[in-house]
């Protein structure tokens, strides 16, 4: 399963890891996935969601 937001399309971003000396190597930063249950067309289904999407659905909600 790609880590990949269902709602955002949100993606791991890449880029270089560097120590004291600078010096260079390849890394990933992945997304904070969340499996949360939400109503998708009136039923419930569980979505891996980023944590950022997800504090702006409740914030939706809310208001």
């Amino acid at each position: 399963m790609p880590r990949v937001c269902a709602v955002s399309g949100k993606k791991a971003l890449s880029g270089n890891k560097r120590s004291h000396s600078l010096r260079a190597t390849r890394r990933k930063w992945n997304v904070n996935l969340q499996k949360v249950t939400l109503i998708v067309d009136g039923k419930p289904q569980k979505v891996r969601i980023s944590t950022r999407a997800l504090k702006s659905l409740k914030a939706q909600q809310a208001a």
